[in-house]
This record gives C-alpha cells, sequence and structure tokens, in this order.
C-alpha cells in the first residue's frame, strides 16, 4: 500500500510539473505573446472589470502608475491580470505598457553597483517600491529608482521571472 502511495504522489507531482511548464509555454490568441508575462499599468488609473467588455462590471481600480501586473489571458483589446496579491480581472489593453517595471518585496533591499554581493551597496530602497527593470543575468537584476541605479538579486522582486535573462 505504501509504494503505491508513492507511485500516485510521484505522478500526481509529475502531472503538477506538466501543467505548471504548459501555462509557461502557453501564447495569447491575440498577440501571439507569451502568457503569462509581464507588463506595467500605464494610467494612473485603470479599472478592473468582471470580463472583457465595458459592459461587465468594474470590480476596483488600479490606482498606481508604472504598477507591474502580470497578463494570463487574452480576449479582443482585454487582457486579463493579476497584481502580487493575485487580485486581477480585466483591463483594456490601451491602459498597459510594455515598459517593465518590479515590486520590491523586501524591505531596504540593497543596490550594489555590480552583480556581486560583495560589491558596494549604492541605495535600499523600501518594500513595496515599484522600480524599473533593466537588464537581468540568471541570479541578479538590474533596477532603478528614485534617481538611483543598481543590481539586487532576483528573488526579492515581483514582476520577472525566476530564470528570466534581459539584455
Amino acid at each position: 500500500m505504501r509504494r503505491g502511495g508513492l507511485v500516485v504522489a510521484l505522478l500526481v507531482s509529475a502531472i503538477a510539473a506538466s501543467a505548471q511548464d504548459a501555462t509557461v509555454n502557453r501564447v495569447g490568441a491575440v498577440t501571439n505573446l507569451p502568457l503569462p508575462r509581464f507588463v506595467s499599468l500605464k494610467a494612473a488609473e485603470g479599472n478592473v472589470r468582471r470580463g472583457p467588455s465595458l459592459t461587465h462590471r468594474i470590480d476596483w481600480v488600479f490606482k498606481r502608475r508604472n504598477m507591474p501586473l502580470m497578463i494570463t489571458a487574452e480576449h479582443g483589446h482585454w487582457r486579463r491580470v493579476q497584481d502580487r496579491d493575485g487580485a486581477g480581472g480585466w483591463v483594456h489593453y490601451a491602459l498597459l505598457s510594455g515598459a517593465r517595471t518590479v515590486l520590491v518585496e523586501q524591505d531596504m533591499l540593497r543596490l550594489h553597483a555590480r552583480p556581486d554581493p560583495a560589491s558596494p551597496v549604492v541605495a535600499a530602497l523600501e518594500l513595496g517600491v515599484v522600480a524599473r527593470l533593466g537588464e537581468c543575468d540568471p541570479a541578479w537584476c538590474r533596477v532603478s529608482a528614485g534617481g538611483y541605479r543598481g543590481w539586487t538579486l532576483k528573488d526579492h522582486l515581483w514582476g520577472v521571472r525566476p530564470g528570466e535573462i534581459r539584455d
């Protein structure tokens, strides 16, 4: 009985891993761009609707320009998005920008002069700061906020995938 449970657990784990890979490798039916993908809120305010049209109810309003969002689906001129907390809905594509931003997930996050923990610290960012995303290697990303620019570990940022590399 114990061995059968192990086989079932391994099978469930394999199915979950392949489902996760499938969600990362999908493309949008409208744009043919990868889903999910990160964008930012271009407008100072953006209505978040229950469905992909003006006739659907507004559930809430995003009120933070440049906030990073993850697009999870597309329908015509509408994109289903999620914020850091998983809250989401449908937003008109005109409110979104391809300019990449990230949300700082650690208080007093150190920015280094180079992608090296031994390099000098040039600034520290507070928890919740929205920063512009620059280049990324497998572990580090260059970000800028408040006139400061530097490198930080990728796993302290929301708005960039773990294995993502940017030039």
